[in-house]
């Protein structure tokens, strides 16, 4: 390990190197070392006095490394069999907030889904489950859809969602659907255009039980942007039909969870392009493309 580290301190004081050959060949060294290289790096820029362009190429190196890092972990998450969606989107943030700390993330919605948990019993009917989980989540929690900022990219990173209690209708069916699937509520995310929300499936098939048109699967639908309101597939009907868009099935039904990091980024990069911040467009919408090149 020591030499390991002897070796890594003796490329990052080559970084000043004004020969751009000398400094390509160390960049690359140092970017297939990964984020284990960055306490050196940041050690370096804020002891070491070489300079601006020292200072410079430390900070494009870290932003870098940073960036082939997530970008490595999100190959990885479309490779995998069990794509799960919080892990998928905590992946995400991190483009934003390279070093927020996920065990942070994970218990608060662990300590959200526990209060939840406490109040449900076997008894209660799928709507008395949303009416207690929206008590909690909204109540409790103060939960809102973030209608003054609904651009910023703060919107698209779970960390900063959860810290604000703010978030668009993406994020908060993210966090919504995932707390309650951990509790065993059937609830999934539907891809609508130009809004998200979530379904509550009909497993029991109630719907047709009480002679009511269960085309779709869906007991009835779940507004997170709206406190958790409950619809019916009409007003998705009728949504549509504002839109001048086709009723289209997955307008309806569940989308998959590579679906919903792919609308994750797309929020992104619209959240950008309102700001015009061409480098991070192109680099979201690089992350993009690899659901493309992967499937």
């Amino acid at each position: 390990m020591l030499k390991d580290e002897k070796s890594i301190q003796a490329l990052v004081r080559l970084i000043e190197d004004p020969d751009e050959s000398i400094y390509g060949h160390v960049k690359d060294k140092l970017v297939n070392c990964g984020p284990s290289v960055i306490p050196f790096l940041e050690s370096s820029w804020e002891e070491e006095d070489y300079g601006l362009l020292f200072q410079s190429r430390i900070e494009n190196l870290i932003q870098e490394i940073q960036y082939t890092s997530i970008k490595d972990k999100l190959k990885q998450w479309i490779n995998s069999s069990h794509k799960d969606l919080l892990t998928g989107a905590l992946i995400i943030s991190r483009y934003q907030y390279p070093n927020f700390d996920e065990s942070s993330v994970r218990n608060f919605i662990q300590e959200i889904r526990n209060d939840i948990w406490l109040e449900l019993n076997e008894g209660q009917t799928a709507y008395e489950k949303v009416a207690i989980f929206n008590k909690i989540f909204y109540g409790k929690y103060k939960f809102q859809g973030n209608s003054k900022d609904y651009h910023s990219p703060l919107n698209s990173c779970l960390n900063t969602v959860l810290e604000m209690r703010k978030g668009n209708p993406l994020s908060l069916c993210i966090i919504y659907s995932t707390i309650a699937q951990s509790l065993n509520m059937p609830i999934y995310g539907v891809n609508l255009p130009n809004h998200f929300v979530l379904s509550y499936l009909d497993q029991g098939n109630i719907n047709t039980i009480i002679n009511s048109p269960n085309k779709y699967g869906s007991l009835f639908y779940i507004n997170p942007f709206s406190k958790g309101g409950i619809f019916n597939e009409n007003e998705i009907h009728d949504f549509l039909k504002s839109l001048d868009k086709p009723a289209q099935r997955n307008y309806f039904e569940p989308c998959s969870n590579s679906a919903i990091l792919v609308r994750m980024l797309t929020n992104l990069i619209s959240s950008f392009q309102q700001v015009g911040n061409v480098e991070k467009i192109k680099e979201i919408t690089e992350l993009r493309n690899l659901f493309n090149l992967n499937g």
